[in-house]
């Protein structure tokens, strides 16, 4: 192929694709929240479930799981939230980032020492930083000796063992 064609192949494609990547965004009422890292949020008149982008919470059962769940909810349940959508996942649900009275959600989350960030799927700096700060800071989950994390607990879960959670915390 020749360069002339790349070239227009590029400029053709590229707006196309870059369409792709930027976040679809939205505002409506968070009318659930299923878990730290999981809520729903009505948008044109449909229930839509989140997964709050950049971060990865305690399972339900897990040490420090209860406690995401009521932070979480603390922050966005029965309030307007404004919704910048990443992409989907696995399950089908939008994966986005969520902020209210311009707080990010996955920011306050992991701040509060609730969420591990998830480096898996984001390369935030600034949940990076943020995970940093309460780890040393021994802040919420991080006051435990050895966190498990979520992901390592489910692995564990699905293979049909009982994870250690690393100590008789708060559920």
């Amino acid at each position: 192929m020749k360069i002339k064609n790349v070239r227009t192949c590029f400029i053709i494609l590229f707006p196309i694709a870059a369409s792709w990547t930027f976040a679809a965004a939205f505002a409506g009422k968070c009318v659930g929240v299923h878990d730290g890292d999981s809520i729903t949020v009505m948008k044109a008149g449909k229930a839509v479930k989140i997964r709050l982008e950049g971060i990865d919470c305690p399972e339900m059962g897990q040490d420090f799981g209860t406690r995401a769940k009521r932070f979480t909810s603390s922050l966005v349940f029965g309030r307007d939230v404004q919704v910048k959508e990443y992409s989907r996942d696995r399950y089908g649900r939008m994966v986005a980032r969520v902020s209210v009275g311009g707080q990010d959600v996955s920011l306050e989350i992991i701040k509060a020492g609730l969420a591990w960030h998830y480096k898996k799927y984001s390369s935030d700096p600034t949940l990076a930083e943020a995970e940093n700060r309460a780890r040393n800071a021994k802040q919420g989950l991080w006051s435990m000796p050895s966190p498990v994390p979520p992901w390592e607990f489910r692995k564990m879960r699905r293979r049909g063992g009982q994870p250690d959670s690393g100590s008789p915390q708060e559920k």
